[in-house]
Order: C-alpha cells, then structure tokens, then sequence
C-alpha cells in the first residue's frame, strides 16, 4: 500500500481531465473498505442535501454506496426526493433488537447514479409528513454502526448541524462535539459546504478557522462552492477559493443547474453535463483525499465496537 499525493491521484487516474473520465476510468473501491462521509455545513441554505446527492451518484461508479439522512423528516428533502417508493426507512429500524443487513437494505430507497448501470440507496424517514417526529441519535458512531450493518463501501451522512457553531460550543463546554465526532470516524472525508457568494465564502472561512484552531483534519477535508447562478463566480468567491485552496484538500465548484431548483433532485437524468461533471469531480476529490490519506488500496474497514447503553442507536 503506498501513499499518494491527492493532485497525483487525480492526475494519475483522470489525467486532471473530468470530462474524460467516463465509467470505465473509475477506480473501484476494495470490497472489504468503507469509506465515510459526512456533508456539513456552516449554516443553512449550504446546498448540503444537493451535495450529498450528487456525491453519492459520483461515488456510486466506484461501489455500493448509500446516503444516511440524519434531519428531522420536515426539514429534509429526501423523502420528497424519494416518495412512492415501498419503503418503511429508518422508521422501520427496530431499536430493540439486533439489526441484520437484509433489514436495513430493505429499509433504504433506491436512487439512479449518473450511468444508466449505477444505482445507489439512501435511508431516510419515509413516512407521511404528519407522522410523530422520528427520535434519531446523534452520536456520529451510531450513524457510522448503521453504515457497518448496510454493508455500504461509501457512506455519505447528511448532517444538519452548524460547524463553526458546534466547534466553538464544544470548546466553551468541554465536551466532543458533532463535528469532530464526525471526522473521527475510521475513513472519514468530512465535505464542507457553502453558498458561492460573499456571505456563503465569509462563514465557510469561519468554520474552517474554527476547525484549524481546534486541530480538525482539515488536510483531507474537500470545500464545495456551490452556485445559485449561472455565469462566472463573483470574484470575491473565487479569492476565497484560493485562499482555502492549500488549507483543505480541495475546493470543488458546483455549478448552477435550473433543473435542479425547478424539479429538485428526482430525475437525475435532467441533470446539465456540467453538473454530472461536478459530481464526479467532487467524487474524484473524496477518493483523492482518501487514498493520499490512508493510501491505496484503502485498507478494510474496523469492525465498531458496541456503544454505551447510554448513547442512543437504532
């Protein structure tokens, strides 16, 4: 297993040309790895769930691959992005007994990957909107337990709380916060949104100074800009790209695309070539991270020990 630098990946396999990439360039992941990755966030209107879903049809080229949507079910997307599906979702999760793998892959919808032959699954609440709120636990290693029982190669996990908040009020409290339990993960490539605007780079650059006082591992984390619009960046956004380019292992740029803000993201085939091509760039980051990380081939994913009686799971 060696070692690589996470442009010499990229260049190696993509010969830095996306566009080229195509299935057959796609490197697949060992059968016995798993590789976490939690979308965060600064602040609201980030782009997260749109992220975590194009990442998962990127990541779907490269092996099984499933979304963990860890919101409350009203403020979330993804059961819209899902609904008239026969599927129960974390609701049908006994919290009682053992979970076997067979459940909770029958518990997770289907999604399409960008290639007609790719598919991938996300397990979120499927039930109707008036249903009682879901009690979901938000201990990132009962997430991370659920990812081990799916079986899943990559895991991407749609978080919902506020970095650069939950970092400062981890500090002030003395405690572990969401976002380090997230990027403590085994294999864990955390991704940080924002909004490709002055307010959106200002809160990215916060929380990623936050997580840097914090000791964070801001060396294999992937920054996504994410655009409202079509036309070139502003250029107060393209300088915060470069100033956070050598602090964070890549800055990806997402484009605009009407048909995502017109028809969301349930027909990914409506999707802009320009978008598929962001997608399978911020994929390609992800792996790049990984692989100069822990090296390449990934090395097998542990086994999670048991949590506490204490720490709710499912």
């Amino acid at each position: 297993m060696r070692r690589i630098n996470a442009r010499e990946y990229l260049q190696h396999y993509f010969g830095g040309i996306v566009a080229k990439r195509g299935n057959s360039a796609t490197p697949k992941l060992p059968e016995a790895a798993r590789l976490m990755v939690p979308v965060m966030a600064a602040t609201g209107g980030s782009g997260r769930s749109t992220v975590a879903n194009l990442l998962a049809c990127g990541l779907a080229l490269s092996g099984r691959t499933a979304v963990l949507d860890t919101g409350p079910r009203l403020s979330s997307p993804w059961p819209a992005w899902t609904h008239g599906q026969p599927v129960q979702g974390l609701s049908s999760l006994p919290s009682d007994r053992p979970l076997s793998r067979a459940l909770v892959r029958q518990a997770a919808a289907q999604r399409p990957g960008l290639a007609a032959e790719t598919s991938w699954q996300v397990l979120t609440d499927a039930r109707e909107w008036h249903s009682a709120p879901l009690s979901l636990p938000q201990d990132p290693a009962a997430w991370h337990q659920l990812a081990a029982i799916g079986g899943w190669q990559s895991v991407v996990a749609d978080t919902s709380h506020p970095v650069a908040h939950d970092v400062l009020a981890a500090r002030c409290e003395d405690r572990v916060g969401l976002t380090r339990g997230w990027c403590n993960l085994p294999f864990a490539i955390p991704v940080l949104c924002a909004a490709a605007t002055a307010s959106g780079v200002q809160a990215l650059q916060q929380a990623v100074m936050a997580m840097h006082a914090e000791g964070l591992p801001l060396q294999r984390t992937v920054a996504v800009l994410v655009s409202s619009s079509d036309g070139r960046p502003p250029a107060v956004v393209r300088a915060g790209a470069t100033m956070l380019d050598p602090r964070v292992s890549a800055v990806v740029q997402l484009p605009h695309d009407p048909s995502i803000r017109a028809h969301g993201l349930r027909e990914p085939s409506r999707l802009r070539s320009r978008t598929r091509q962001a997608a399978t760039a911020l994929a390609d980051a992800v792996l790049a991270a990984a692989h100069s990380t822990w090296g390449e081939p990934l090395p097998h994913a542990p086994r999670p020990r048991p949590l506490s009686p204490s720490v709710p799971t499912f």
